[in-house]
Parts: structure tokens; sequence; C-alpha cells
């Protein structure tokens, strides 16, 4: 890419960032604005690129700029100088095309042009004389990060923090009958415990191998466990709870169970449906708030993979560092606290209930499932399996459920952080 031809690009990507740091759920919305995708494939591509290294390494990137200069500029020059560094250290842009283009965006605007002696003067001064590489602590809120170290110790936060900076691979997770070593060539990939296939292949997933056909869907290895946790038989009747976009409802429906799947979004419940027609899988789509649904149907099993702060999700999704605070964990508990209950009475008499976040936050998840069984002591926690749900050995922890942390299976490319555990009610008298 021509540093010229790139500025739309790199404007594209500022919009991105914007949208990300200023309001939760930004970055999803900013993506499908018209004005990223009226760009060429490669330019939305290198937009979204730098967006993504700009927010993994924020705190290292400012710490960064901070060491160079004698006082804090205006945010708009600042952000200009974050995708400038962004493109030098971490996406290997020659130094001349991240200098020039950022001098170029900064004569652009009334509020910049002013500073583009100072932004030239900082990125050729870094390009000379690198600076040394932050901490992955320094892209982590140091309120949060403190969390992850007196819940996991501070060896396992420093991991987390570490893996939230890299690209995740893609993991697929594959309809029955299809043969995952077939797609290993062509992808190429590995096969994972569990059945997931994991591939590093980059580009449009619309057109790999297998896309057209239905033959699989995009599915993080840990979000794929808490629906072979609640151990699905053909024929049964199953309730999928918050279920968009659908990872979870295509899972349940592959195995041959009759499955309702229940989102109180509309929008997001169009990519649950797109994806069934493709993969030739069936449900029942319900738009309904789980707490006020009027009907009274109950389940041999139901899956609550409940809304959550998605801390978990940080390497994927890190714009969450950018809403969250200690308010919004307690918050979305108590949106938990009530979904579960809600829940509960949807499982009938000897069946079972798993309930999921992709958060490390204890409150959302061993809080919430202590405190379940407390107020429902019809119910009683059915220990895990990890090996016979694809999930690492050391996510087992002492009570039964499955604790996944960013920082396991290092070897084979990490994965999301999720709770999961399994509750089965009591059999009726």
């Amino acid at each position: 890419m021509s540093a010229t031809a790139g500025l739309p690009a790199r404007q594209a990507a500022m919009r991105l960032i914007e949208a990300a740091t200023l309001r939760r759920g930004g970055l999803d919305a900013a993506l499908n604005e018209p004005a990223l995708r009226a760009l060429s494939p490669e330019d939305r591509g290198f937009a979204r690129a730098l967006a993504m290294a700009v927010l993994r390494r924020l705190g290292s990137i400012d710490r960064t700029l901070d060491s160079r200069l004698q006082r804090p500029p205006p945010e708009p020059v600042r952000r200009l100088l974050r995708i400038g560094l962004a493109q030098m250290l971490y996406l290997d842009t020659p130094d001349f095309a991240a200098v020039s283009t950022t001098v170029k965006l900064a004569e652009r605007d009334n509020a910049t042009r002013p500073y583009k002696a100072l932004i030239n003067a900082v990125l050729r001064g870094l390009a000379r004389e690198p600076a040394p590489e932050p901490s992955p602590e320094a892209d982590i809120p140091p309120w949060l990060f403190a969390r992850w170290a007196a819940q996991f110790g501070q060896a396992e936060a420093e991991g987390i923090a570490l893996n939230a900076r890299s690209e995740p691979p893609t993991d697929l997770s594959l309809k029955p009958g299809l043969d995952a070593t077939d797609l290993v060539e062509t992808l190429p990939g590995e096969v994972l415990p569990g059945g997931s296939l994991r591939t590093r292949r980059g580009g449009d997933v619309a057109a790999w191998p297998g896309f057209e056909t239905g033959g699989w869907w995009v599915q993080d290895a840990a979000a794929a466990v808490p629906a072979r946790l609640l151990d699905v038989q053909p024929g049964e009747a199953v309730l999928d709870l918050c279920a968009a976009p659908g990872g979870k409802t295509l899972q349940l429906a592959a195995t041959g169970a009759t499955v309702t799947a229940l989102d109180r979004s509309e929008p997001r419940l169009r990519r649950l449906r797109a994806n069934l027609e493709r993969t030739g899988l069936a449900a029942e789509v319900v738009v309904a708030d789980a707490e006020a649904w009027a009907d009274e149907r109950q389940f041999d099993a139901v899956l609550l993979d409940a809304p959550c702060t998605a801390t978990g999700t940080l390497r994927r999704n890190p714009e969450v560092l950018y809403a969250l605070g200690p308010a919004e964990i307690a918050k979305l508990a108590d949106v938990q606290h009530r979904l579960l209950d809600a829940a509960a009475a949807r499982v009938r008499p000897g069946g079972r209930l798993v309930y999921s976040v992709c958060s490390l936050e204890r409150e959302e998840g061993e809080t919430q499932v202590l405190a379940f069984l407390r107020r429902h002591p019809d119910f009683r926690l059915t220990p895990a399996r990890p090996e016979a749900v694809g999930a690492p050995r050391d996510a087992l922890m002492g009570d039964g459920w499955l604790r996944l942390l960013p920082g396991q299976w290092p070897e084979r490319g990490g994965l999301d952080g999720f709770f999961a555990a399994r509750l089965e009610r009591t059999p009726a008298a």
C-alpha cells in the first residue's frame, strides 16, 4: 500500500479507535459504517489492523510517547501520534511511511496542523532511538490488573496481560460428519482437543473452503466448551438463553436436539438466522427478554451464556478495557443473578443447566454459582471433565467448575478466558 493511498485507511482507523474508547460496543458498530465499508478490502483490513494494534497496546504507546513529550499534547495530536507509532512498532510499516502519512493527516485538520512539526520530530526521534518496551501490565488498567493479581496470582495476571497483546488465531467449530483433517491442509490449521480447528489463515472467512457449504462456523475454542458441557443428546428439548450471535445454538442444533434460541436483540439474531440457513441446521428462534418470556415450557437442558464484562476476550475485543469500571462489574452481576433464576425455572426436574460467562471476574462466575446454589437447593453442581469438553486439564477447579484462562495452552496460541459450571436439578419426587 502506498503512503498516499493509505490515508483513508488511517483516517478510518482513527474513527474505529475513537468509537472503541468512547462507548461500549462502539467498535462493532463503527466497523459497519458506510464510510468504512466503502474502502477497498486492503484498506479496510489495514484500518482494522491498525485500530486493534493501538487498542491492544494503548498503555505502552502512551508511556513511550510521554517519555519523549515535554508536556501532554492536545488529544487530537495524541491520537495521530498513537497511530503513527503503532505502525512503526507493531505493523511493520516502514518508518518513513508511518511518519509521512501521519504528518499528512495532521495537515488536513485545523486542530492538528500547528503540531505537524512536533509529530514529525517525535516519530522520527523514536525511529532513530526506540524506547524500551513497557511490560504487558502497562496495557491493562491498574485497577483491573490488581484484581487479576489478587485472584490468580501475579504471574498468571502477567500472562493474561501478555496474551491480550497478541493477534488471536481463528477457531472453527465443525458440523458433525465433516472431517477436520480434510480442512487442515486447505486452511491450514490444527485440530484442538474437543474438535475445534485452529487456523492462522487471514482474510475474509466467507472465502475459505467449506464456508458456503455450511461445514463450519467461527467460534473460539473456549466459547465451544459450555455447549459441550451441557452434553445434549439427540431428541432432547434444549433452550439457549441469550443466544445471539449463535455459535452455541449451532453446536446444540448439530447434536440432533430440538433447540429453542432466545435473545432480546432482533438485530443480533439476524446473524444467528443467517448461520442456521448457511449450515442447514434448525432451531426455533425467539425474540424475547429471558426474564419476561411468557412461554411456560420447561426443557431437558438449558444453556445460559450470560451477558458479562467480557474481560476474558481482551485480545479479540480490546475495546472492553475502555468502557469498563468496577461499577460495571456489579451492574452485570445483578443481571446475571436475575437471568440465572429465570433459567432455573426453565429446567425440568432431572434436567440440567450450564451457566457460563467470558469474564475473568469472580463476581460473574464462581460467586454467581455459589449464590445460586444457596437460593436453589433443588440444584447441585456436577463436576466437569475437562478432557471430555475440550478444555485444558488445569481449567478444572476444586469445586468442579471450569475456569479457562487466556494464559493456558500457550503452545497452541492461547484461548479466551471463560467460566462454566454445570448444574443438575433434582428429579421430581
